[in-house]
């Protein structure tokens, strides 16, 4: 009877150390899979936080470029501050690169005249009476309505089943451009490298401007366009100077300076990684140096791009 009774003593004692390692290992295998998750947490973290740092490194750097480009054009008085120009630096071991141009160089939406405007669209591919209808709506679209018109061009919208109508104000953004009654897409898309709504001069500051708003100048031919944009280079900055050089097409020459000024700035950090923004500043007084107007980053900007900016 002992002896039955020893046998299954020790069968329970077996059978309980069993249960206890396979519990252990359970434990075990818990753990081991808990230190795996927890080491993927903070490899994720550590890119998680390397990014941020990298994210914050780079605005910091865009910001002082801003900085001292602002700093710059404000060592001059308004008139003889350059319409273009370049540098570069480095700061914290990262390269800076950055171009600056008057925003006077593009046509204004909000200010422009009309001819100047279906000037633009002709020279971007539009027909010569497709171009005038769709200066007639940009106008329309930033013209406060009044008991004749607001309610005609409204009719419009609706007709063509748009669930908007045009705000009939000044353009807020470039990009609305896109909204205006008849302006296909692929023409928007062309045009707004040439166009913006900070300059606040109705003229282009020809000097600066791409050759394509230049050729859109009114009474502007080609055998002038040429010879003007070879000259311009060794043009003196004065009124009658361009205005001889331009001929027929000098009215909307603009002898207005303007505050506004678009930057492009490519930062090179040292690991190599390019990050490119386009800002769009306001020049100020003492007390507030400048404003910004537009801030875009992740804009895909060259060093060549730079240098065709700042000629």
């Amino acid at each position: 009877m002992n002896g039955l009774t020893d046998k299954h003593s020790g069968a329970s004692a077996l059978s309980e150390r069993g249960f206890v390692i396979v519990a252990v290992l359970w434990l075990l295998a818990a753990l081991a899979a808990l230190a795996m998750i927890f080491s993927a947490y903070l490899a994720n973290s550590a890119r998680a936080l390397s990014l941020n740092d990298a994210a914050l490194q780079t605005e910091a750097l865009v910001s002082a470029a801003v900085e001292l480009t602002a700093y710059q054009l404000r060592l001059t008085d308004q008139e003889a501050r350059p319409g273009r120009g370049s540098f570069e630096t480095r700061l914290n071991g990262a390269e800076l690169s950055v171009a600056f141009v008057s925003e006077a160089s593009r046509i204004d939406l909000n200010v422009a005249p009309k001819e100047l405007i279906a000037g633009l669209f002709g020279v971007l591919g539009a027909t010569e009476e497709d171009a005038k209808q769709f200066a007639d709506r940009v106008v329309a679209w930033r013209t406060t309505s009044t008991r004749g018109t607001g309610g005609y061009e409204d009719a419009l919208y609706r007709t063509a089943g748009l669930k908007y109508p045009p705000r009939q104000a000044p353009f807020a953004h470039a990009n609305e451009l896109g909204l205006v009654l008849g302006l296909p897409p692929a023409l928007v898309e062309r045009a707004l490298p040439f166009v913006t709504v900070f300059s606040c001069t109705e003229g282009v500051d020809v000097l600066n401007a791409p050759p394509e708003v230049v050729a859109a100048l009114p009474g502007m031919t080609p055998l002038l366009l040429k010879q003007f944009l070879t000259d311009r280079g060794s043009l003196p900055d004065n009124p009658e100077a361009i205005a001889t050089a331009l001929g027929d097409a000098r009215a909307n020459a603009t002898k207005q300076k303007s505050d506004a000024y678009r930057l492009r700035i490519q930062v090179r950090l040292r690991n190599g990684r390019q990050i490119g923004s386009e800002i769009v500043i306001a020049l100020r007084g003492k007390e507030d140096p400048y404003c910004v107007l537009s801030w875009q980053d992740n804009v895909p900007i060259s060093r060549r791009r730079n240098r065709e900016w700042s000629r």
